[in-house]
């Protein structure tokens, strides 16, 4: 169990961080970035749990449940990224794993079966809800892309990359639902205003 008993260290007022192994690091390494766009993603979901969690429509707490596991699986997947890949270990660091994409699969199968066909591409907007999941979608396709550079660069964990691009999809499909599933979508419209 994590205990925290102070909040400031001082340690990173020379701009480095410390990594998951321990190694110090710039705060812009791109590992921060990465693990950092995560922690971004998932506080947006904090924002759409604001409309979903207390709602009176059970479809919104239901999703409710499924953004409250996709929180914490991010936070896992924090600390996944911010752990380098060593050989043998001390201590086995936390990685993200094939049954929690599996599990992101599976939401995006049981929201998608219930959506109105799409004819165009969608717009941020329509619900709160959904609005925020777009947020949280778009951010979530940045960690991923500086996840897929990291992997350029460093070994690390696939299943982080792959989890991250189930979740942006999932995020779509559950922004759509959170639109009473696709009917209060906002369409583009090609060339509308030329």
């Amino acid at each position: 169990m994590v205990q925290l008993t102070r909040i400031y260290t001082r340690g990173g007022d020379k701009g480095k961080t410390s990594l998951g192994s321990g190694q110090r690091v710039a705060k812009h390494d791109l590992r921060v970035d990465a693990y950092g766009s995560v922690d971004e993603a998932n506080a947006i979901l904090g924002i759409v749990r604001l409309h979903t969690g207390d709602s009176g429509d059970s479809s919104l707490r239901e999703m409710d449940a499924v953004l409250s596991r996709v929180q914490n699986d991010l936070f896992d997947l924090g600390a996944d990224l911010c752990t380098p890949e060593i050989e043998n270990p001390e201590y086995p660091p936390l990685r993200v794993t094939a049954p929690q994409v599996d599990a992101l699969e599976g939401f995006i199968d049981v929201y998608n079966e219930k959506l109105e066909p799409l004819n165009s591409f969608i717009l941020p907007g329509g619900s709160p809800a959904a609005a925020y999941l777009h947020q949280a979608r778009t951010v979530t396709r940045r960690a991923e892309r500086l996840v897929s550079a990291l992997s350029d660069r460093d070994e690390i964990n696939q299943q982080a990359l792959r989890y991250l691009n189930r979740l942006s999809d999932l995020l779509f499909v559950l922004s759509r639902a959170a639109n009473e599933n696709g009917r209060k979508d906002v369409l583009w419209v090609p060339g509308k205003n030329r």
